[in-house]
């Protein structure tokens, strides 16, 4: 890679332009692997340096474990060596996500990304046992996925600040959009933090976020990628540019939801 954020990309566990990828299935609600493969193969090619797999827009919830697997360890082999691949771990039941941290590791994965646990509302003392249970169970590094708009409750700041303590709890991928408390987390903790919100990417970078877990990466990768190197070069006028260009398909994919406008979209494109 030779833009002009090259060197943390090298140094950051989980990248910096990350899509959270959708699983393809065929027609008859079969898993389609080589589908799989082609879609990670252009998110990589278009600038994506890390990809999610098994997220919420993989439709994690819904799929099953075999099918994780296997298109995890089809994207490993097919751009394993050129991206870094994230496993979705997250559940509402710490066992179950401690099974998929498990099985995750040995797919060969770099990295786990860890939901809130959803439905249940568990207290903050139980998400910080949820969260360690879960990032002791391997050596992988744990992003942590703060979504209260599905999740209902959110990690609080103190709760953020006791899990950074935890050697691999080293990243959040934040979709509740508190930037106070997010710029203070920046700048008071190692945690890096990635925006998990395409309208906020551009802010998030202001208070000091690393990079983007994006859906609009499925259609505009390269895009993403151009944004994030104009901030990290000084160049804010072009970032604020490319961001405002971008703002019919954020609108697109809202109205329609991500995962129904990554594929339609994806479809469109001949991808």
């Amino acid at each position: 890679m030779t833009n002009g954020d090259s060197a943390s990309a090298v140094e950051l566990p989980f990248g910096t332009i990350a899509t959270a990828m959708v699983t393809p299935f065929t027609a008859d609600g079969k898993l389609d692997v080589d589908a799989g493969v082609r879609l990670a193969t252009y998110l990589v090619d278009g600038g994506c340096d890390a990809l999610v797999l098994a997220g919420t827009t993989g439709e994690s919830p819904t799929t099953t474990e075999n099918e994780k697997l296997e298109l995890m360890r089809a994207v490993l082999a097919a751009v394993g060596d050129r991206a870094k691949i994230i496993a979705g771990a997250g559940s509402n039941d710490t066992a179950h996500s401690v099974e998929l941290a498990r099985d995750a590791a040995r797919a060969g994965a770099h990295g786990l990304l860890v939901v809130t646990p959803y439905y249940s509302r568990p207290p903050q003392a139980g998400l910080y046992a949820h969260f360690t249970a879960v990032a002791d169970a391997t050596d992988l590094p744990v992003m942590l996925y703060d979504i209260p708009p599905r999740s209902v409750v959110p990690i609080e700041t103190e709760t953020l600040r006791r899990l950074a303590e935890h050697p691999r709890i080293v990243a959040v991928k934040d979709a509740k959009g508190d930037l106070n408390a997010g710029a203070e987390l920046i700048g008071t903790t190692d945690l890096k933090f990635y925006s998990g919100d395409d309208p906020l990417n551009l802010p998030w970078l202001a208070v000091g976020a690393v990079g983007f877990v994006s859906v609009i990466g499925h259609l505009v990768p390269g895009r993403l990628r151009e944004l994030h190197t104009a901030f990290m070069n000084g160049d804010i006028a072009r970032a604020r540019a490319i961001n405002l260009e971008l703002v019919p398909i954020l609108r697109a994919v809202a109205r329609l939801g991500g995962v129904s406008a990554s594929k339609a979209g994806l479809r469109l494109m001949g991808i």
